[in-house]
């Protein structure tokens, strides 16, 4: 980073005061994060997926910066957000596709060991964003923790920061929450 961009948190403080400018200088200091968290995001899903990672994050960072205002509170909350629009970019883009193809081939993501579901560790995107709506209505912080762990690809430490929380909580939620997953999948 040079001396003629502004910090990340100036920037985003700026922005949240009314610049229009700052988040044109936002979006090189957060770029490649967010290009290597869509790039984790599309790991996980087909090999034909139409929408690219660099899409996934312009789309991503227009909705964050041209959302409702939002007091931030710094990096983790920035990324944090980034991830929850990440998905529901991609649930938007899963629906839409399935919509289009009239209920066929729904998108599927690998739920890598993270959160064993099935035998081969495959689930049907909408299928696990139903069971995250469920558990969120049971246990809103064990569906946040799994959105930023799983989703957005935050470590225990970065989860707990963000959700104000211990670290202990959060590996507590992980595991609950887990294991709710795996009991929704095998119902259903």
């Amino acid at each position: 980073m040079t001396g003629e961009h502004p910090s990340f948190a100036e920037s985003l403080v700026s922005h949240t005061h009314g610049n229009t400018e700052a988040a044109s200088q936002l979006l090189p200091l957060v770029y490649d994060e967010l290009r290597a968290l869509a790039a984790r995001y599309m790991q996980k899903e087909r090999r034909d997926h139409t929408l690219q990672p660099t899409a996934l994050v312009h789309e991503a960072y227009v909705r964050l910066i041209d959302g409702a205002h939002v007091e931030w509170n710094g990096k983790t909350h920035f990324y944090a957000l980034a991830a929850t629009q990440m998905r529901r970019i991609l649930i938007e883009h899963a629906r839409a596709r399935k919509a289009h193809k009239r209920g066929g081939g729904a998108r599927r993501v690998t739920l890598e060991d993270s959160i064993a579901v099935s035998p081969n560790g495959v689930v049907d995107l909408l299928a696990l964003e139903d069971a995250l709506e469920r558990l969120e209505k049971e246990s809103p912080r064990q569906c946040r923790v799994v959105e930023l762990r799983f989703f957005g690809g935050l470590s225990v430490a970065e989860t707990a920061r963000f959700l104000e929380v211990s670290a202990s909580t959060v590996k507590d939620e992980w595991r609950v929450a887990k294991a709710w997953l795996a009991r929704e999948f095998a119902q259903h």
